[in-house]
């Protein structure tokens, strides 16, 4: 256990994450907001870090997982932020899910303080994070890859290298994220008309998904759908901010994008419903009248 490892963030990948780098043999070290969770990480074997600037005074990798720029920016240029503590030629992996533009101005920034930088976001859910079977897709220079080599063999089952600047491996999120964007949106809209027109919904299920219409999406929401269990592992509002990320990059090269800006609108409209908490699965909910029967539940 000789390298020290950061963690910030430990939401539904970035708790699998810290304990991908933990069995890999890394002394980690983590930071969130949340007690109860930093507190458990700690009872696996974790170093628990009361603010981004103390774990990053202790490594030479810091992974950033969190929701957005906006908290990426906190949690490194903040008050407490930790890019003013981290030694000198570290690495951050910024993987929260950001424009590319954000991407690439925030690793200027960093390269100005002495520090390095992969874009680095990140696909596959909570199960293929707590593995070590994600996917990353990463961009930046050389010398980031080489300090942190062993980092990512830990954390991914593929690392995609994209490019040496900054900002790549973004764009590649944004195309991944319309697609899963609108095919949640698909999988509801399927599954509501199903319900209405009186098909028994575990059975149409198991027909969608040895046919032709699956999809990854679909196979994986669905089920929550027939348990009725909108517990969040990526909530509606993650999709209300990555499909607005989505047009936003679309609408800066005036390029047209219907079936996001269809998908969005879906989004909008359960978080707009008070949903906006709940698994994006929920967006189910803005088609009226449509319930999955307490038989099916259990399912």
């Amino acid at each position: 256990m000789s390298r020290n490892v950061g963690v910030i963030g430990l939401g539904a990948m970035g708790l699998g994450v810290a304990r991908s780098l933990l069995r890999a043999g890394f002394r980690v070290h983590a930071c969130d907001v949340r007690e109860a969770l930093l507190q458990g990480f700690a009872a696996e074997g974790g170093i628990a870090c009361a603010s981004p600037a103390e774990l990053g005074a202790h490594c030479e990798v810091v992974v950033t997982l969190v929701v957005n720029a906006a908290q990426t920016e906190t949690v490194l240029f903040g008050a407490q932020g930790a890019a003013a503590t981290m030694p000198r030629g570290g690495v951050v992996l910024a993987s929260a899910t950001v424009a590319p533009a954000f991407a690439h101005a925030l690793g200027a920034r960093l390269e100005a303080l002495g520090l390095q930088m992969l874009d680095a976001p990140v696909s596959g859910g909570a199960a293929r994070a707590a593995s070590g079977a994600m996917t990353m897709m990463t961009s930046g220079p050389a010398a980031a890859y080489a300090a942190c080599e062993d980092v990512l063999e830990a954390m991914a089952g593929k690392v995609y290298r994209l490019g040496l600047a900054h900002g790549l491996g973004s764009k590649v999120k944004i195309v991944n994220q319309l697609l899963a964007g609108v095919h949640i949106a698909a999988a509801a809209e399927a599954m509501a008309l199903g319900l209405r027109e009186g098909v028994d919904p575990a059975a149409l299920y198991e027909v969608i998904t040895h046919s032709a219409g699956n999809s990854w999406m679909f196979e994986n929401r669905v089920p929550h759908i027939l348990q009725g269990d909108y517990t969040p592992l990526s909530a509606v509002d993650i999709f209300v901010k990555d499909l607005g990320l989505v047009l936003d990059t679309a609408r800066a090269s005036k390029f047209p994008l219907p079936l996001s800006a269809a998908a969005h609108q879906m989004f909008m409209m359960a978080s707009t419903a008070g949903h906006g908490g709940e698994d994006d699965s929920a967006v189910i909910k803005i088609f009226p009248g449509i319930d999955v029967p307490e038989a099916h539940r259990d399912q």
